[in-house]
């Protein structure tokens, strides 16, 4: 199993900790946000890790490597981050994606090394980490469809008829992302490169069972806002 980790974004929305830093650099708790998910990866033997790279790159590089000696980058860079979204990024590595199986996760997201082992030790094949609660419209979305399979996904989703949050982690198995990898060609010929990742993923829930892991009970968030980089330094 190996990982990808997208991590191009710009951050406009954390102005100004984002001027000079990348999101995934911001401290939280005395280490950068990116370090508890590199933590967690190398915890659970996973060392192949693709990272899809574009606004301040040079600098998150340098950072990784070297704080991460005995983990083995690639690194892919997505030229158009500032009009491109998580979709256009996974596209770029799509060949990556689908060369094995896979843990992905964006590189926002914050958690502890148990939350990750609950989703690679899951029992079923391919899972999504959801955060079991009431969403807003900002959240990325599942609708549960019986026997922990996810039948739905995205932010525009009815929100009462939500399960609640994909946080942005992921266990997919070698044929998942295999068929991940066309469809996101496929969504990407569409014009789809401002989409996020997920709506790769949505078309693909009625050819194969896709499960959910509920790890509410673990301090996770995903850092879009200030607010949010507010409460990940109270939760750790």
């Amino acid at each position: 199993m190996k990982a990808v980790i997208l991590a191009a974004g710009v951050s406009r929305r954390l102005y100004p900790h984002t001027y000079d830093t990348p999101k995934c650099l911001l401290d939280v708790s005395g280490k950068p946000i990116i370090h508890y998910q590199l933590e967690a990866l190398e915890a659970l033997g996973i060392y192949d890790i693709t990272m899809i790279i574009g606004y301040l790159r040079e600098t998150l590089m340098d950072h990784v490597t070297s704080s991460f000696p005995h983990l083995n980058f690639t690194f892919l860079i997505n030229h158009h981050y500032f009009e491109t979204n998580t979709a256009y990024s996974l596209y770029i590595a799509r060949k990556a994606l689908c060369s094995d199986s896979q843990v992905l996760m964006n590189a926002d997201v914050i958690y502890p090394i148990d939350l990750l082992r609950q989703v690679v030790n899951s029992p079923f094949e391919n899972v999504l980490a959801v955060d079991v609660k009431p969403c807003g419209r900002e959240e990325v979305k599942v609708i549960e469809g019986g026997e922990k399979k996810i039948v739905d996904i995205g932010k525009d989703l009815i929100e009462a008829q939500c399960l609640g949050e994909f946080i942005g982690v992921a266990k997919l198995s070698h044929s998942f992302t295999k068929m991940l990898a066309e469809s996101l060609e496929q969504l990407i010929t569409a014009g789809g490169k401002n989409d996020y990742f997920e709506a790769g993923i949505q078309p693909l829930l009625s050819e194969i069972d896709v499960h959910f892991e509920d790890v509410s009970e673990f301090p996770c968030l995903e850092i879009d806002f200030v607010e949010d980089l507010e409460e990940a330094r109270q939760l750790y």
